[in-house]
């Protein structure tokens, strides 16, 4: 299969640029509101979500390219409805837990971005098996960020 470099560039320009919003919410409350929230023994240091989060996306990327150039126009159509979907929803939790400052929302909002990546990951699964794997990593990012946004709700009423 030959590669498509533009398609490429914006697959994965596109999940960075969501990152870039999300970022664009969370920064101005990490040294404020976050440093004075009680957190759990788990939680980890703040300077690791940045680089996580990078690779999540760039993950994201190369596997909403495989499925835009693996499956027909029918398929891929649904595949980017979802994939649009969870990544909304991911851009959402910022704004919900670190621009309004709401911990109980964001957990709530985080369940319906859990569900909507599993969604994501069997649609994806479909097209291409690959594509499917490359987003386990983030589902798993996801599910202990919703046991942490959780942990943070019950130790900050």
């Amino acid at each position: 299969m030959k590669t498509d470099y533009l398609k490429l560039a914006a697959s994965i320009l596109i999940p960075l640029a969501a990152g870039f919003v999300g970022a664009f919410f969370t920064t101005p409350s990490i040294a404020t509101w976050y440093a004075a929230l009680q957190k759990p023994l788990f939680s980890p240091p703040n300077w690791i979500f940045g680089p996580v989060w990078t690779i999540l996306y760039v993950l994201m990327g190369l596997s909403m390219y495989l499925v835009w150039t693996g499956g027909k126009n029918k398929s891929i159509s649904g595949a980017f409805t979802l994939f649009g979907t969870q990544l909304f929803l991911n851009v959402l939790w910022s704004i919900i837990f670190f621009g309004m400052k709401s911990p109980f929302y964001a957990f709530i909002e985080i369940v319906v971005l859990w569900i909507a990546i599993i969604l994501t990951i069997r649609n994806f699964q479909n097209i291409s098996k690959t594509a499917a794997l490359l987003l386990i990593p983030y589902v798993l990012w996801v599910s202990f960020a919703a046991v942490l946004n959780y942990s943070i709700f019950v130790l900050n009423p």
